[in-house]
């Protein structure tokens, strides 16, 4: 297979195109929620689509004075990462594509690139709203990743394990929630960290810096951004409820299992209003990094004990 089949094969796999759909389901579903609890009907459930779509389609501007291999690179590596990353989770509950010892590492710092790609394409514009929202982009990546790795790593602790496939399979009989709830707490507002969601989206805040780090973007490169946050969000809630609730499964209750956890995301992003970001660093960097230590030494203490 020649590199160009090979690429052509990644982008139009009817696999890919299916993750791209189930995020947009996904990206509906968690927006559907909120706009239900702030008693508001909502966006209907094709309306994800109908967006990107209309990026796709639309004129894509280019600022001057930009370094355009970045302006354009980007989002592409942004979306690629993402999508590699889905290579080795168990999405809808499936067992992953690829396995190698370590993949849980590895996946975790893929769905890094994510911000990185995000916070260099703020570094590269020259607005002062997308300078503003890099700052923000990285900053918040520093404070929320280390937390939420620690969090997804006490499960492959238990499982003895660095293999997600693994892990997946030790945690059909080990419920991690009820033996770490701390660090189920910890993935979760992780998770929203990550994903910049309220209150935690003070990098794109629209009523301050306009979108953040992505001001300057349009059209396709937007659109490739939307497209890899809402893949993501596939990828890093499937890993949180294969770890903590129940492994890897029957399809329809590992969607019924996420789509819980997205209630709880969609319940946290009614309630709590939009944190400063030196808010939302400085709390979490100090409690969350070290109540998932605390509990990293709990588990070695009761390993010992019980050896």
């Amino acid at each position: 297979m020649t590199p160009l089949t090979a690429l052509l094969s990644i982008m139009f796999f009817p696999a890919g195109l299916t993750l791209i759909l189930s995020g947009m389901l996904y990206e509906w579903a968690d927006r559907k929620l909120v706009a239900r609890f702030q008693n508001r009907i909502g966006p209907r459930w094709f309306q994800p689509l109908a967006d990107t779509i209309k990026l796709l389609t639309k004129e894509e501007i280019k600022p001057q004075g930009l370094n355009y291999i970045l302006f354009y690179g980007l989002p592409i590596v942004a979306l690629t990462g993402a999508l590699t990353a889905a290579l080795y989770a168990p999405v809808l509950g499936l067992p992953p594509i690829y396995s190698f010892p370590g993949d849980l590492i590895v996946t975790l710092y893929l769905l890094s690139l994510l911000t990185m790609c995000t916070g260099l394409a703020g570094w590269n514009g020259s607005s002062r709203f997308s300078v503003i929202g890099a700052t923000r982009s990285f900053t918040q990546l520093f404070a929320y990743e280390a937390p939420f790795l620690l969090a997804l790593l006490g499960p492959a602790m238990a499982a003895n394990s660095w293999v997600i496939k693994d892990v997946g399979v030790y945690a059909q009989t080990h419920w991690m929630i009820f033996t770490q709830p701390v660090g189920f707490i910890i993935a979760l507002i992780g998770l929203m960290g990550k994903l910049e969601l309220p209150p935690f989206d003070a990098p794109e805040a629209e009523t301050e810096i306009v979108a953040g780090a992505l001001t300057e973007y349009s059209g396709r490169g937007l659109a490739l951004f939307h497209i890899g946050k809402s893949v993501e969000l596939v990828v890093a809630i499937s890993l949180v409820t294969a770890f903590y609730l129940g492994g890897i499964g029957n399809p329809f209750l590992f969607l019924l299992k996420t789509s819980v956890i997205l209630l709880m995301m969609a319940m946290l992003q009614s309630i709590l209003t939009r944190l400063r970001i030196d808010q939302t660093v400085g709390m979490w960097w100090r409690f969350g990094a070290l109540l998932a230590l605390l509990q990293f030494l709990v588990m070695v203490l009761l390993k010992g004990w019980l050896a």
